[in-house]
């Protein structure tokens, strides 16, 4: 057998098709969500059509579309962030999806809310007030005000909307952004919410704002529109943050999601193959963030985290931003192990649309290296 076949078998699981509900993919990859603010006036346009279709004209699968903001008017800073609320911006939404599925591919968006992140300057509805559920920034020092319960069932139907914005412009899906120090995640994490009522205290109570904005989508959208929920342990900043210290801790934030409706999660890290509890013996050692997920859910999962990249994020979006590529066997080992069912490309499909087919055609040779130049301009 020749070096080429051999390389192609190996990497022939990961194009076999997996269906979750609503969701029905050729193949398991996926196009990470990054927010890249190519959508003025919050309406994404025939370019931003145009970057999606490429990426699932070159096999990409699943499309999980940038941040998209919901429509409370406190849910993000930037005016060319795209929303997923209002005529304008949901006709735009709709030219994308039917641009993707053309080629075959499913699309969701990522349905966003920024909690304090959003900062105390946003140029997005300068006056109105940052919101969080303490009002405290990761750092945990004052910012904006605190969530009031009114607040809190207002938001939930933000949320809503959203999600009911998502289906009615033909989504295949949603995911949920509850990862990285964003507004769901600030429920979870104890230095973000001091709350004393049953939305905060323990780890318990912290996961139920999530879930029930989980369960108020569920009911709206239907059994079979498929949710998909990313989550992570680390904070913009705070890269050794921590929700869930022990598979047991993390058994806590999950099962109330699962419970809620979720039926993907999409566990984000910085570096896919970076065991998530190393302290434990034997192959627990070495199983990663997405594979305990799975282990502990019983549902499918999203590896996300540098893939096919010899960099992490670290600085990938500043001025010398730059990643060699590196070869998938990590990445082979991890779904060997059944640790995941779909992989998340970020930068490397930023840097090449095409990326995705020439790792079927076993053209990794061909693979373009990530620059600043594919964070500044929509290709």
């Amino acid at each position: 057998m020749t070096d080429t076949a051999t390389k192609t078998q190996e990497t022939a699981g990961l194009f076999t098709p997996i269906e979750v509900k609503s969701l029905k993919l050729r193949n398991r990859f996926a196009m990470a969500p990054m927010t890249r603010a190519f959508s003025p006036g919050g309406v994404p346009r025939e370019n931003v059509a145009e970057y999606y279709r490429k990426r699932a004209a070159g096999g990409t699968s699943l499309i999980i579309t940038e941040g998209t903001l919901i429509p409370d008017p406190a849910a993000g800073p930037d005016t060319r962030v795209p929303l997923i609320y209002g005529d304008e911006s949901l006709d735009g939404w709709r030219a994308v999806v039917d641009a993707v599925h053309a080629e075959g591919s499913s699309i969701i968006p990522q349905l966003w809310h920024l909690g304090v992140q959003r900062g105390e300057e946003p140029r997005l509805n300068p006056d109105v007030t940052t919101v969080s559920p303490s009002g405290l920034g990761l750092d945990g020092t004052p910012l904006g005000r605190a969530f009031t319960s009114a607040d809190l069932d207002q938001l939930i139907q933000y949320w809503v909307d959203a999600a009911a914005n998502a289906k009615s412009v033909g989504f295949d899906g949603v995911e949920l952004h509850g990862a990285h120090g964003y507004l769901l995640d600030e429920f979870f994490w104890q230095t973000t919410n001091v709350r004393e009522d049953r939305f905060g205290g323990s780890l318990e109570a912290r996961t139920r704002f999530p879930a029930e904005v989980v369960a108020a989508i569920r009911a709206e959208v239907g059994d079979d529109f498929a949710i998909v929920y990313r989550y992570s342990q680390w904070k913009a900043g705070f890269y050794d943050a921590k929700i869930a210290q022990t598979p047991q801790e993390l058994e806590q934030v999950l099962t109330p999601l699962v419970n809620a409706g979720v039926d993907v999660f999409h566990p984000s890290t910085r570096r896919h193959w970076v065991p998530e509890f190393p302290d434990l013996a034997g192959s627990d050692a070495v199983r990663g963030l997405a594979g305990w997920t799975k282990e502990i859910t019983g549902l499918p999962t999203i590896t996300v985290g540098s893939v096919g990249l010899d960099k992490v994020f670290d600085g990938a979006w500043g001025p010398d931003a730059a990643s060699g590529t590196t070869d998938l066997n990590p990445l082979l080992e991890q779904f060997a192990r059944d640790e995941f069912d779909i992989v998340a490309v970020g930068r490397a499909l930023l840097a090449d649309p095409e990326w995705v087919n020439k790792v079927q055609s076993d053209r990794l040779d061909e693979r373009v290296a990530f620059s600043r130049d594919h964070i500044t301009t929509l290709n």
